[in-house]
Formats: C-alpha cells, sequence, structure tokens
C-alpha cells in the first residue's frame, strides 16, 4: 500500500490537510483557510476528523463547512499506517496537530505513514520545545518520540519538513493542573528558580503564524522555525499575576532537586515530569526578538495580555508542551 501511494506524482497531490481539530487543530485550520489566495485555489484545506456524531462535532463540521474547510475521516489512535499513507498520499502539505495525549507511539505512527506517503512537505507536531537542546533521557520520557520523529525527518531526502517550536501553550502556563499559578491564593510556584525563563505562544498565534510559515518566501525547508508569543522568567510571571488579579502573590520556589524527588514518588504523573523538565531551564526558553514573529513584525499575545482576558476564569485546556 504504502508503496503505491509513495509512486503517485506530486501534480496529482492537493491542498493542506491538517490532522487534529481540537485547539490548536481548529486553530491552525482557520488560520490556513484565511491565509489562501486566489493564485492559491488547489490549496484548499482539508481536516482529518475522529469518526463522532456528538452535537459538539456536528457543530464543528458546520462550522468548518461555512469556512470552506474540507472534512476527512479516520480514527488515527486505531488506523494502520497504510490507511493514514493512503489518506495523506493525496495531499501536498500535512500538518500533524495532534499532541501527546493521542498517547505514545502516535508521532512516530503519523510520521512514518508521511514518509510512506511520499508527502512532498510535512509538519509534525512539534509545536513545544526545542527537543534537540533537551536531549534525551529528560524526565518527560515523551519527549523522546519527538527526536525519534526527528531523527526520521533529517534521515531522509524525499519529504520537505519544517518543526515549529512555539514553546509552552500560554493557556497550559495557568492550568490549575500544572500547578505553577494557583488564582485561589493567589500564587506562583517558580521551576527552578525565579529567573527560570520559560517561553509561550498562544494558540490563535500559533495557528496564523504557523500558516505564516507556510506560505513564507523563500520557502522554508527542513529546518527549525522558532516562534515566541512571549519569554518571561517566572519572577515576571509573579509580577502579571499580582497586577491582573490586584492582590498579593505567594511566591514559593519548587527547585530541581524538590520536583525530582516528586517525580520518584510519583513516576506516571505527567505534571510531575513537565514540572522538572521546565526547571531545568533547557531547551524550554529562547529570546523573543530572535523569534520568526520578532524577525518579520508579526504580533502576538503577551501574557499580560494573555492573562487580563483570561485570569479571571481560572482558564482549563488540554493542550501540552
Amino acid at each position: 500500500m504504502s508503496d503505491v501511494v509513495q509512486s503517485s506524482s506530486s501534480a496529482s497531490r492537493r491542498g493542506i490537510l491538517v490532522i487534529g481539530a481540537g485547539e490548536l487543530g481548529t486553530s491552525v485550520s482557520r488560520a490556513l483557510s484565511r491565509r489562501r489566495t486566489p493564485e492559491s485555489d488547489d490549496e484548499g484545506v482539508t481536516v482529518l476528523l475522529r469518526p463522532s456524531s456528538t452535537p459538539a462535532r456536528a457543530r464543528l463540521r458546520s462550522e468548518f463547512a461555512d469556512e470552506g474547510i474540507a472534512i476527512e475521516q479516520s480514527d488515527v489512535s486505531v488506523a494502520s499506517h497504510a490507511e493514514l499513507a493512503a489518506v495523506m498520499g493525496r495531499f501536498r502539505t500535512v500538518v500533524s496537530c495532534i499532541g501527546f495525549t493521542a498517547g505514545p507511539g502516535t508521532q512516530r505512527k503519523l510520521t512514518e505513514a508521511a514518509l510512506a506517503a511520499g508527502v512532498p512537505r510535512y509538519i509534525p507536531w512539534q509545536f513545544g520545545c526545542d527537543y534537540d537542546a533537551i536531549g534525551r533521557g529528560s524526565p518527560q520520557d515523551l519527549f523522546d518520540e519527538q527526536l525519534d520523529v526527528r531523527d526520521l525527518l533529517r534521515g531522509q531526502h524525499n519529504t520537505e519538513w519544517i518543526i515549529v517550536s512555539t514553546g509552552m501553550f500560554t493557556s497550559f502556563l495557568f492550568e490549575p493542573a500544572f500547578g505553577i499559578v494557583d488564582l485561589s491564593e493567589p500564587a506562583v510556584h517558580a521551576l527552578g528558580g525565579w529567573d527560570t525563563e520559560v517561553t509561550v505562544t498562544t494558540a490563535d498565534d500559533i495557528g496564523a503564524l504557523t500558516a505564516e510559515i507556510l506560505y513564507f518566501t523563500p520557502p522554508f525547508a527542513n529546518q527549525v522555525v522558532f516562534l515566541a508569543g512571549d519569554t518571561l522568567s517566572y519572577g515576571e510571571l509573579a509580577d502579571i499575576v499580582e497586577r491582573v488579579s490586584g492582590a498579593p502573590v505567594i511566591r514559593t520556589v519548587w527547585t530541581i532537586d524538590h520536583l525530582l524527588e516528586d517525580l520518584e514518588k510519583h513516576p506516571a504523573d505527567t505534571m510531575a515530569k513537565y514540572r522538572a523538565v521546565f526547571a531545568q531551564g533547557r531547551g524550554v526558553a529562547w529570546p523573543k526578538e530572535s523569534s520568526f514573529n520578532a524577525v518579520h513584525g508579526l504580533r502576538t499575545t503577551g501574557t499580560e495580555e494573555w492573562a487580563s482576558t483570561h485570569i479571571a476564569s481560572a482558564p482549563s485546556t488540554t493542550c501540552q508542551p
């Protein structure tokens, strides 16, 4: 099956396939649809959705139809490599917006399917940290799979790839389960120390900037592109929470040793893994001024602006770095 798909010519492929329609996938799909020009009519946008008949999914289908976004159906978690390759093989560009919640092995499976399909251009789900800088064997074991994906892409020459590094989703920084910001106190827990930095970008900005990257001239190919809605220290975050909440913030440092001990006690705790990685401060922050958006003068939403709009509702999100 994969040999047949791979042999199809690029001329027979049309448009962009976005895999997944969660917070990120929906943002990317809509931004790509809006970014289309009369010269790019062959670049129609299609979203790959898991089959579902829920009212929420019906509403989403209707909204996509109103925006001229087509629908394909497949359950990535159970579809075989060959089935996924058959779908991907009809498109010129594939953007994966299926994150870690899909389970271990999903990122490798999708990448292997894209390569088997001979997809001309592939953007894997790497919308998070600088995994090269973090390296293998970090406290978050799922990050090793992200390096497997990079090895697969760098080890071949048929499919062009772009990795979009965004840092943490801004909303995730305020996720109650993550434990950095506790709005009920209010309190802020610094991972590693008050000078430790983290780069964050909102899902809407990631969608808009990914569309800009895909249509950029000269085109990006076989490289990592860094975005940064904001880069700030945990001390700066505490100041933001204090200003936005209008109340004094309780400030506590969670040291690397403390977080590693906590992870040792709770080795299956996903949030404990994330906290330990981010406390180490490696590969989780980069200067905003050198990011794609800053270099090209593209506006993004800063942390304080986002918090001013959302902090009162104590937002919750499933998007993870």
